[in-house]
């Protein structure tokens, strides 16, 4: 049996050599095409309750914010891990949320199962008590937080059957919150108002004139607030689905230097129960479909806005807590890292994950914390992939997509090279565009790759290989050690079938990145 299985891996070697493909990857380092924000990885955390479910399964369980263990060892230092994770509070049940602070609001409600009420849930609460455990948290891992308020506030339906909300934005118990906040020497990155209740909105909606106004007011409150300027939050907005003529009214109504952050919401492989899920993120055809939002965003923003950045404020692949098998395994990691490369390349600052933890795409497994795919490809993104976005093409298969951008703390460039075939292996060489005669790049310093597989050759697998080794926590609960291969520069780059490799190559002499 053993020598059988032996025979087996000489020949799926030898089969795989056959199926190499050369490829010249052109890299234009005279100048940047866009840039990210530093931190530019985000995840979110959201407020679902256990009770929070789809397509017969709970797959939220103690993930949300009222219930998630903030003293979690192996959660504390998967965002330490990060130095500076950008953590976005907020989801759909944002604008039910009160605040227990000052006069306002006495009681506290707990969610309920309500299938009138928005998302079939009551208004819950968040009491000071627990926004104290969560801010103690954020201080220990240094996490940089934007947090999600109410925008439903004073607000009313305008008859039973529409979901438009009429009626001006009560800002008393958001101020009273962001009051207590301040006041805590709490710090907050930026705060949003609302979630998805713009364009045509998820369970309801708000004009475009009207929610601009309350953009102004949102803007008002905070410089009253956080009168410095040096540490005064961001404002963001309207985290929602875009729909140009609503944005472009939205950012025309609420003016100059209001909205910092344009956030959008992406969920553009469709409903987590989907069939074809696996199969729609390993088209390269399907996820090129989305760049025209994300080009469509930047130009609302030049014509309308050019004092805003874009966001992407929300972004789970999949709908209603993502895919059961697909979401949390390798494979989800081409649509993902995919996404980061594109929206980087339309000049996005941030990209938030849907989510950190919870559901069936939390970055870190639901109940056990564990890191799933997605965190290591994160984390490395975060590592090694700079603020200045390059120009990068090829003519091979479409199935080979390549990111680049200056490296992140070191000199020359890194590369992402996403490998959705599952029978070609890619030789990839770099071609330097700066150059006036396109020379093949040659450098005298080992190349340094990083090759992302998952076991077994499995794409629905969780266990995630670096170089052949399994990723996992150390025996204190430690991220483990993410190191490189070091690769003679001489020889082409190895993208194997259904593999992420990251490269650095710190030779590439890049104008844009001295």
């Amino acid at each position: 049996m053993e020598s059988r299985a032996v025979i087996f891996s000489v020949l799926l070697s030898v089969v795989c050599f056959c199926c190499a493909e050369e490829v010249k990857v052109a890299v234009k380092g005279a100048a940047p095409i866009a840039s990210t924000d530093e931190n530019f990885i985000c995840a979110t955390l959201d407020w679902w309750p256990q009770t929070k479910c789809n397509y017969n399964q709970c797959p939220w369980r103690n993930a949300g914010i009222l219930n998630l263990d903030f003293g979690n060892k192996i959660l504390e230092n998967a965002v330490k891990a990060f130095g500076s994770l950008r953590i976005r509070i907020g989801g759909s049940l944002q604008d039910q949320i009160l605040y227990k602070v000052g006069k306002s609001f006495p009681k506290c409600p707990h969610f309920k199962r309500r299938d009138n009420d928005l998302f079939g849930f009551s208004k819950g609460c968040l009491e000071m008590e627990r926004w104290d455990v969560m801010n103690k948290f954020f201080n220990q891992t240094g996490a940089k937080i934007t947090f999600g308020l109410n925008a439903l506030m004073g607000r009313k339906k305008l008859n039973a059957n529409d979901s438009l909300m009429v009626g001006k934005w009560d800002p008393q118990n958001a101020h009273d919150f962001m009051k207590y906040t301040a006041s805590k020497g709490y710090k907050i990155d930026s705060y949003e108002l609302g979630n998805e209740l713009c364009g045509s909105g998820v369970a309801a909606r708000i004009e475009a004139e009207q929610y601009g106004r309350d953009m102004i007011v949102l803007k008002k409150l905070v410089q009253e607030l956080y009168p410095n300027p040096n540490t005064q939050p961001k404002i963001l907005g309207p985290a929602g689905f875009y729909d140009k003529q609503w944005f472009d009214t939205f950012l025309r109504i609420s003016g100059p230097n209001v909205v910092d952050g344009l956030t959008h919401h992406i969920y553009n492989l469709g409903a987590g129960v989907d069939p074809t899920l696996i199969n729609k993120i390993q088209d390269p055809s399907f996820l090129d479909q989305i760049a025209e939002v994300y080009k469509d965003i930047s130009s609302s923003i030049k014509m309308n806005g050019p004092w805003s950045r874009a966001w992407v404020g929300e972004a789970g692949g999949a709908y209603n807590s993502g895919g059961k098998d697909v979401s949390h395994a390798f494979v989800d990691g081409f649509w993902y890292l995919d996404q980061l490369g594109m929206t980087s390349a339309f000049n996005h600052k941030v990209f938030c994950r849907q989510a950190l933890v919870g559901g069936n795409y939390g970055l870190l497994n639901t109940t056990t914390f564990i890191p799933n795919p997605d965190y290591y490809g994160a984390l490395l993104w975060h590592r090694l992939m700079g603020e200045k976005v390059l120009f990068v093409s090829h003519k091979g298969s479409p199935y080979l997509r390549v990111y680049s951008h200056c490296s992140k703390k070191s000199a020359g460039i890194s590369l992402l090279m996403i490998n959705m075939s599952n029978s070609t292996t890619f030789e990839v060489s770099v071609v330097d565009e700066t150059n006036l005669y396109n020379q093949e790049y040659r450098d005298l310093n080992h190349r340094e790759e990083y090759h992302l597989t998952p076991k077994d050759g499995n794409i629905l697998s969780d266990v995630l290989l670096l170089n052949g080794t399994p990723l996992k926590l150390t025996e204190s609960f430690d991220i483990p050690a993410m190191n490189p291969q070091l690769v003679d520069s001489v020889s082409p780059m190895k993208v194997g079938p259904h593999s992420i490799v990251f490269a650095t190559l710190k030779g590439f002499k890049s104008p844009a990145c001295a």
